[in-house]
Formats: structure tokens, sequence, C-alpha cells
């Protein structure tokens, strides 16, 4: 068998690319369980170009706690690739020394006795440090924010997130794309993007009422940079009107619109482009899919799927190279760029750890700028956890569970519904909990908990619908997301089952009775996409639920059987 290594040397030389990765470096320091900031931040400068990528960092402007995925399932050609190999498999896959620091930064297992040892992560003043490391060696580097931004945290809600906007200013990247931003609504998009001292890109975003492209988020954008002439095409989230509220942005339609995408890489080819860059906001398995149809694209800098990868995937002559989330990675892409096309490149994911990278001290001033006046608040102790507490996965975290136990005992419901979200700090056994750690997995503009009837028949229509927009094997009717959590419903999902047929076995787990598509149940849920619906704001439920338990417990969750991987 074809060893992974020889594969990456052969699909590389198929390309005519000579590609490296930075990853050895800090994994061989992290056998060694000695780490530096320079260690950290070493990389052989390499070709004319540089770039640099962060993403999702959805408004943690501190360091966190971010705990990896144990579960990412893969569907289709995707089943068994990476980024759908988790845990052991992945440390067996890249050669990472299980208790090493690099486990700790991209896998799931030990979490908790690790981060004892290794501390928080991200944090966008040791970001900035980094970033500022990187164009001290490459005066010129192109710095791209991969979008959700301005959103997920205490202060980004009640800023409006302004918070994110000034700290972003501050580190002075050159272009950025959109999802989570919009659900800010499009008055307050506009008048942010409209004071940017950078460009705010989408070749996707549409006019909704003539088709056509929008004056405000240009498609494209060319920079010239090591001799070099470089156009970066913003790709917004696709299914914004799918996956959060319509009526927040209605003057604006998304899609994916890989046509155009396609018209755009011909047109700035036509003007000069030695290099193609998409800064995406798809998806992981979208841009692999979109790698291979849209032909040109040199480089995709891949989010909203938060996968962090210590090398890029190459897909034909085109390399994908996502960055996490949270603010706990930040890449560097060096390229070459010869004769009017990428000779090679060499990448590193730099992984931010708090305690081993000196936080600049402009960014942090600024950081506590905009946070003093909340601090009060945002400080506050609720409670108290002795669970990790955590969000990422195809099916329910701890979080989520906390989350569904809250709505079922404050809105006093049968079964609870909680959005397959992936942002959110993590909480380690022992650890306080405050508000802000609460806001920091609940915070949106249309957090209202509802309390409705819904029959059997169609929650499983919910469930079928989600599963389909996870499990579908074109990753082009994958809609974003993982699966909607459930607190009092137990199920079983056959991810290998076409659409209608994935989910059986619903189960009342209160009374451990077959769900009855005829009968009503009470549910709770929050986050609809339906505009005036009402209900208290979730964090409030949250925070009254955990106050009444005072120290957090969470069991295993068990109540999802998942089959056909």
């Amino acid at each position: 068998m074809i060893s992974r290594r020889d594969f990456l040397q052969v699909s590389m030389a198929a390309s005519a690319l000579l590609g490296a990765s930075g990853f050895g470096n800090w994994a061989r320091l992290a056998a060694q369980q000695k780490l530096t900031q320079d260690q950290l931040l070493n990389f052989d400068t390499y070709g004319n170009v540089s770039l640099i990528h962060v993403t999702d960092i959805h408004g943690q402007l501190k360091p966190i706690y971010f705990r990896e995925p144990s579960i990412n399932i893969g569907v289709g050609s995707n089943k068994g690739a990476v980024p759908h190999v988790t845990g052991a498999d992945f440390r067996k896959l890249y050669g990472i020394n299980d208790g090493s620091p690099s486990h700790y930064a991209l896998s799931s297992g030990d979490f908790a006795a690790l981060a004892e040892g290794y501390g928080r992560v991200g944090g966008m003043d040791r970001v900035a440090t980094v970033i500022n490391a990187i164009r001290a060696d490459r005066p010129d580097a192109i710095l791209l924010d991969g979008g959700d931004t301005w959103h997920g945290s205490y202060t980004t809600y009640h800023t409006q997130g302004q918070d994110m906007v000034n700290v972003m200013n501050a580190l002075k990247p050159d272009a950025m794309t959109f999802h989570w931003e919009f659900t800010l609504g499009s008055d307050r998009v506009n008048e942010i993007v409209e004071s940017l001292p950078f460009a705010a890109l989408g070749q996707n975003i549409f006019d909704a009422e003539w088709d056509e492209p929008t004056e405000l988020f240009p498609p494209y954008k060319m920079f010239e940079r090591g001799g070099t002439k470089i156009a970066v095409i913003g790709q917004a989230f696709p299914y914004m009107p799918i996956a959060n509220p319509r009526w927040m942005f209605p003057e604006y339609s998304f899609g994916i619109r890989d046509e155009n995408m396609a018209a755009m890489v011909e047109e700035v080819r036509s003007m000069g482009a030695e290099c193609v860059v998409v800064l995406s906001h798809n998806g992981f398995d979208v841009d692999k899919k979109m790698a291979s149809v849209v032909p040109g694209i040199d480089v995709i800098l891949s989010g909203h799927t938060h996968d962090a990868l210590p090398e890029p995937v190459l897909v034909g002559k085109t390399i994908i190279v996502p960055s996490g989330s949270n603010g706990k990675f930040v890449s560097r892409v060096d390229l070459d760029i010869r004769d009017g096309q990428m000779m090679g490149y060499r990448t590193k994911l730099i992984p931010i750890f708090s305690d081993v990278i000196a936080p600049d001290p402009e960014v942090s001033a600024l950081i506590d700028a905009q946070r003093a006046p909340y601090e009060a608040a945002m400080g506050e102790v609720i409670g108290k956890t002795d669970s990790t507490l955590y969000r990422r996965g195809n099916f329910n975290g701890t979080w989520d569970d906390v989350i569904c136990d809250a709505l079922i005992s404050e809105r006093d419901a049968e079964i609870a519904l909680s959005p397959g979200v992936r942002w959110g700090p993590s909480l380690i056994a022992g650890q306080d909990i405050t508000r802000e750690d609460i806001w920091g997995v609940t915070s949106m503009t249309y957090g209202e908990a509802y309390r409705t009837e819904m029959k059997g028949e169609f929650l499983k229509v919910v469930l079928e619908d989600v599963a389909d927009n996870i499990f579908n094997p074109d990753p082009y009717y994958q809609q974003g997301g993982d699966m909607v959590r459930t607190g009092g419903l137990g199920y079983r999902v056959d991810v290998s089952k076409p659409q209608g047929e994935r989910i059986s076995n619903m189960t009342l787990l209160s009374t451990g009775e077959q769900i009855d598509p005829s009968k009503s149940y009470v549910v709770a849920g929050w986050a609809s996409v339906n505009e005036g619906t009402e209900g208290p704001q979730i964090w409030d439920v949250v925070e009254s639920h955990i106050r009444k338990l005072g120290t957090v417990t969470v069991q295993d969750n068990n109540s999802v059987d998942v089959v056909g991987i």
C-alpha cells in the first residue's frame, strides 16, 4: 500500500508543485515538550509571496480553552479523508506524539489533562505578535480574514461587533469575507463595511432584487507583492439565507456561484494575475469540490468548518489551507510565483499557545479598552462545572447538553432543540462559570428561546432536514453546521442512507416510549430563523438554570445512535 508521504509526493509531482509544511518542526519540538515563542515562529522563508490567514475568530479577544472535535463524520468521497479523521487516528496520520503540545492543539484526546499542563490558547494580542513577526520577515505579506469575526461573545453583542472591528483594524488586514457578520443586520453591516480601511470581498454576494453583484462587496482585489500580481477573490458563506434569518439581510443573496467564480478567475488572469487566492467561507468539503470544478485557483484559504490541519490538502493544482477557529491558529503560506504560475509553496500552521507567545502590548491595551465597560457584568460567577464543557462534534457536546437541559427545565418542555453551531470556548472541570462563558456559547442576535408544540412527524422532518444538510454526499448540498442538538429525545441516524431515510427509533427519553408521529410534544428551542419569534433570551435561560444547579455535572450522552459510518 502506498504510504501517505509517498502519496503526497506523487500528488505534488503530478501537479508540478514543490510543497512543504512547517508542521514537522514544531511537532518535533512538541515531542520534546519544549516550546518557545521563537521555535513556534521559526520559518524558512520561501519564494516571493507570503499570505497570512486567520478565520472564524467568533469574537474571542482573550485566551480561551478550545477542544477539537472527537467525531467528524465524512460521507461520499470525503469518508475517511481529512478533516474527517479525529482522535488517535488523526495523531497517527500526522505522526503526533501522545501528550505533546501538538496533540493538545490539534486533537481532542485527554483534553482536560493536557489543558491543565499547556494552558489556554488564542488571544488577539498574541495573534498580533505572530502577525508582526511574519511581517518583520516578509513586510509585504498579505493578511486575510476569513470571516465569522464580529460575532460570538458578550462584547460583540453589546457593541454590535465594534470591539472586533477596532481590534482587527489594528492588525491591518488586507481583505476579509463574511458569514455571521450579516446577522448584525444589513444596515449595521453596511455601516461597518463602508468604514473599513481594507477590502470587503464576496464574489457571491449579490443584490437580491436584481441578481447582480453589489458595489459594496467587490468580488476581488488585486495586489502586487514580491514582483508578482496576486488576485484575492472573496467567497462568503453560500447558504446565509438558509442557515441564518433571511429577514436580517433581505437585499442580499448568496449561493456558491461557482460559474461566477470561474468567470472571476478568468477575469483576474486576463488582468495579469499570476496567482489566484480564494478567501473562502465555504467550509472545507465545499472548498475541495470548488477546487475540482473551477480551474485556475492556486490557493483556497478555507473557513467556516473550523478545521485545523497541519498540512494543506492538494486538489489538482490547488492547495487548500484551513486555519482553525477562535484565534487558536494563524497560517503562514509562502509561495514561489514565477513565470506566471505557482511553482511551489511552504506553509506553517502556528498554534497560539497563550503562555508561550507574548502579547503585543498595544493590541492588549486596545482589547482591555473594548472590554472595560463590560468587565463587571461579564466576570460575575454564575456557577461552577465539574465536567469539561465543550461544543465541537457532529452531535451533542457537553455545553449543548447544558443548554438543552436548561431549555427543558426553565421552559417546562419535554424536548429541547439547540442549533448545531460550532463556535464557543470550552471550560475544564473545576472552573467557575461566568456570565461571559455562557454568552460565549449563546451570543447571537436572534437568541429568543421559544416554546411550542410539534407533532412527532414534524420532529422527524426537522431531524431529517438537518441530517441532509450535514450528510448529503454532495458537498454543495451540505449547508453548514452540525446536527441539531436534542434534549429529551433520542434517535438513530444512519448517515449512509438517502434523504428522508436517515432518522429512526425516535424515543422520548423521559418515558422510554417511541415518538408517536400523530402526537404533539412540548418543544423548547432557540435561534429560530423565523421573524417575530418570542421568548426569553437563551443566555438568560441558561444562566437561571446554572444558578439553580450551583455546580454543573454532565452525564455521558448516549441518546444518539450513529450507524452507517
